[in-house]
């Protein structure tokens, strides 16, 4: 008996769901077909059903965690608006945060696989590439929606977001074996940008609304 449309989906979303565990969990490389077939539930054999290759099963994890990613990003800033919180001010507390430093598997995909972008295939570095871009287009227009940067909130986008996921790595790396330096980490790089030293005009304040 032949294996239903809405079956072979269901089956293809696990085995993505397991890659998308796994790869950041270890890093793409380092996990085979076999090992991530088992995880899913299934044997090796059954890959070539639903992928031609690891590169178009690498390609299909990077458009799901960017799009998750994306909407956990929406709906953060939805839920810090709604409360009168400051969103770009959210958004770092959120990222720079133990829980999210902890949520290897489902966070922030843009810093899970930076390690791994240079060696994907086109397909897969153009799709990390291109949620690279929208999340800063988007950060953009909430800094400028907040700040009134105009011109500049670009800039400043890429500064504040660089700086948040190099914090976020370099607390990840240590958090196992001295988590209270992983924790001065995360604490220093949400002091400097709340202190505003990633901006580009001296002595503005990210955490401040200028007109």
């Amino acid at each position: 008996m032949g294996v239903s449309r809405q079956q072979a989906a269901e089956n293809r979303s696990a085995i993505v769901a397991a890659a998308d565990k796994l790869f950041r969990e270890r890093g793409v490389d380092a996990v085979g077909l076999a090992e991530l077939m088992k995880a899913a539930g299934f044997t090796q054999g059954g890959f070539y059903n639903h992928f031609k290759s690891k590169d178009a099963l690498v390609a299909a994890v990077m458009d799901k965690a960017l799009t998750e990613g994306g909407a956990t990003y929406a709906s953060l800033i939805d839920n810090a608006k709604s409360a009168g919180v400051d969103p770009v001010k959210a958004r770092i507390d959120w990222y720079l945060s133990p829980e999210h430093r902890a949520d290897i598997e489902a966070g922030c995909p843009l810093s899970g696989f930076v390690g791994d972008a240079r060696r994907l295939d086109d397909v897969a570095r153009g799709a990390y590439a291109a949620g690279l871009a929208m999340n800063l287009a988007d950060f953009a227009k909430i800094i400028d929606e907040t700040r009134a940067d105009g011109a500049n909130s670009r800039q400043k986008a890429i500064a504040v977001f660089s700086q948040m996921v190099g914090t976020l790595l370099l607390s990840r790396a240590v958090a196992d074996v001295d988590p209270s330096f992983a924790e001065e980490i995360l604490e220093a790089g949400r002091r400097a940008l709340a202190d505003g030293r990633t901006d580009t005009e001296p002595g503005h304040r990210v955490g401040k609304t200028t007109r």
